[in-house]
């Protein structure tokens, strides 16, 4: 360990970095409402609740704000995407602090995109219009926390259900039986080039996919009642996939593969994005009581072995060894994806990390 910050400390300076490199209105891509932004803007405002510091709140509002207007039409987003919708978790907290009813009017117009979104014939959610018929492990965090939070804030209980049906038709469609790892797709019409003509599920285990399921189920569980028909599911669902994911953490870096089983192929990559957010859900299904304890070692391994990867450029903080956005595809296709760094993926995940790590490790 290079030294004895907190986490916390972590995850304020890569939220100071960003923001001194970016104005709200120009977080990259400038001028949309979309994923990339929203997961670097989640962990800032779960830090916001852990240190109080009142410029990360107006950060958030700023970026909200230029894309908002007061009448709660959100700009820059396509309404058949599910990579733009996912920001819309900002609105809540927005909407608690200072009360302006553009905030929930918004809210409730991306909640309607979800809960009327294009299925497929067996009701999994099209990811995009663009991709009929195909759920991709990525979309249960893109668009199942802010249904939830909606369910709980306006008392809309079909939300709940809606994330429970497409988490576990989304279980139900990529798990494997072996490994209990979930392939990144699925598609239904078995159409597309990727997937197995019998099966429909895409090839292979791409980390940063599955690290957006515990991600999603354990925010949407924060929301849903205690007795919620379904609750107990989903516990059982996230639970089953952490503890699948611990046989392939690399015992000397205590980090995952960018494909998450091929452990013994030097061409594989530690991928940083996706073992962060490994290790952020494992201490918060532990802080929340549905993991055991004893599982923290593996997240404290994985804890160290990112801190150990810093750099550092004066006051910056360099997330690096991040996968670039990526569509499904074969093996090679996942190994020849480029690396970033301080991109809003890997910096997002990293905050996410720090903020959970703060609270039990």
């Amino acid at each position: 360990m290079p030294d004895v910050k907190r986490p916390l400390d972590y995850a304020k300076q890569a939220c100071d970095t960003l923001m001194r490199k970016f104005a709200p209105e120009d977080l990259p891509p400038k001028g949309r409402f979309h994923y990339h932004q929203g997961v670097f803007l989640s962990g800032m405002e779960k830090t916001w609740e852990l240190c109080h510091d009142d410029r990360y709140i107006e950060y958030i509002k700023a970026y909200i704000d230029s894309l908002v207007d007061e009448e709660g039409h959100v700009n820059g987003h396509n309404p058949e995407s599910m990579d733009d919708i996912q920001p819309g978790v900002l609105l809540y907290p927005l909407y608690d602090r200072y009360g302006d009813e553009k905030y929930r009017k918004a809210a409730q117009y991306l909640t309607d995109l979800i809960v009327d979104f294009r299925r497929s014939p067996e009701g999994g959610f099209w990811h995009k219009d663009i991709r009929p018929n195909q759920m991709w492990l990525d979309g249960l965090y893109m668009g199942g926390p802010i249904a939830a939070m909606y369910g709980r804030y306006f008392n809309r209980p079909l939300c709940f259900e809606v994330c429970a049906f497409q988490a576990l038709l989304m279980e139900e469609k990529t798990k494997d039986p072996k490994t209990g790892l979930l392939y990144h797709a699925y598609d239904q019409s078995r159409e597309i080039d990727w997937c197995d003509k019998e099966t429909g599920k895409s090839p292979e285990f791409w980390g940063r996919a599955i690290g957006w399921v515990p991600l999603a189920i354990l925010e949407e569980l924060d929301y849903m009642p205690e007795d919620f028909a379904r609750r107990n599911d989903l516990i059982r669902m996230t639970t089953d996939l952490l503890k699948a994911l611990i046989p392939f953490q690399d015992p000397e870096t205590g980090l995952w593969y960018q494909v998450v089983n091929r452990v013994d192929d030097p061409r594989n990559w530690l991928e940083t994005s996706c073992s962060c957010l490994f290790v952020g859900s494992i201490c918060k299904a532990v802080r929340k009581g549905h993991l055991d304890p004893a599982y923290l070692q593996f997240a404290r391994k994985g804890y160290e072995g990112i801190i150990s990867r810093l750099k550092f450029d004066g006051e910056d903080v360099l997330v690096d060894g991040v996968c670039i956005g990526t569509g499904v595809g074969d093996y090679e296709h996942y190994l020849a994806r480029p690396t970033s760094v301080n991109d809003l993926h890997g910096m997002g995940a990293f905050i996410l990390m720090c903020q959970e790590a703060e609270q039990v490790l």
